[in-house]
């Protein structure tokens, strides 16, 4: 159910939640709804669950200071819900370890297009959060766009509801 579980894990407790939700949503489409374009993001529902998808795999990757660690963002196959599901359950949980894996000061270095950049173990954290927020947002605006009447909660706000503190 993706409720509190630490502190520290706040944004990765609430982003589980908040995927799911938006996978419960999209379960029902077909591959045309999944597929359509929108003048969005990256076009389609499907891309941007592929690319949120791959952005925790290549962030998770640097992390751990795996060689090429968006190589698999370069995977174009078509995946079902339940595929891309399982595999982002998989990947949060693998990214939830590879940020615990030390101190949110913790800098690793990256290359990219012949430059040398710096980040901090917790601005990844932030920034794959914060990544994933902006694309479930636009894939949203696409469900509402097909006609969905029941769009996904995707607040903290909505999940703190859902999981109130112990009294």
């Amino acid at each position: 159910m993706n409720p509190p579980t630490r502190p520290d894990l706040v944004l990765l407790d609430f982003d589980a939640w908040a995927n799911e939700r938006l996978f419960d949503a999209c379960q029902p489409l077909d591959d045309e709804a999944l597929d359509r374009e929108f003048e969005m993001g990256l076009g389609s529902i499907r891309k941007s669950l592929i690319h949120d998808l791959g952005a925790m795999v290549g962030w998770t990757g640097v992390l751990n200071e795996v060689e090429d660690p968006f190589a698999d963002m370069k995977d174009e196959t078509a995946h079902s819900i339940e595929e891309l599901r399982a595999a982002q359950s998989s990947a949060s949980i693998a990214f939830q370890a590879a940020v615990l894996d030390g101190r949110f000061d913790d800098t690793m270095s990256r290359e990219r297009d012949g430059k040398e950049f710096v980040f901090t173990r917790g601005g990844i954290c932030a920034h794959v959060m914060t990544h994933s927020m902006h694309h479930r947002a636009q894939c949203i605006n696409m469900l509402r766009h097909l006609g969905v009447d029941d769009l996904p909660q995707s607040s903290v706000f909505e999940w703190m509801n859902e999981f109130p503190p112990p009294t």
